[in-house]
């Protein structure tokens, strides 16, 4: 069964997709953007735009009922700050423009 996940503690979607979808306990997080969902600023700074990008996961995380420790799959350095246990399998890509011209977008993939 698929279900939406949304919270306002995230950024709103920037185009027509979800903040996340999970279906039978696999929660496929989109890619989250540096933007502090609190007044809409966005983060330049490399470090503390991939901070803000993974608080915004950890957000979209507790709404499904789960953890930074549920994650399977992501992608960043500054993500080991997070992760503590285990670490996730992680990839990295390089965009020619991410939404709203940000330097960082951060996916994620987690089970229960």
């Amino acid at each position: 069964m698929k279900k939406v996940i949304a919270t306002s503690e995230a950024p709103k979607a920037v185009g027509p997709y979800s903040q996340a979808i999970e279906v039978n306990g696999t929660l496929y997080i989109s890619g989250q953007i540096p933007v502090n969902p609190a007044d809409g600023t966005v983060q330049e700074e490399i470090t503390a735009a991939a901070h803000q990008s993974l608080k915004n996961i950890g957000a979209i995380l507790r709404e499904a009922g789960m953890t930074y420790d549920n994650v399977v799959k992501t992608v960043n350095e500054v993500y080991a700050e997070y992760f503590t246990g285990d670490k996730p399998a992680r990839a990295c890509y390089q965009a020619a423009a991410l939404p709203l011209g940000v330097k960082v977008e951060i996916e994620a993939i987690a089970v229960r």
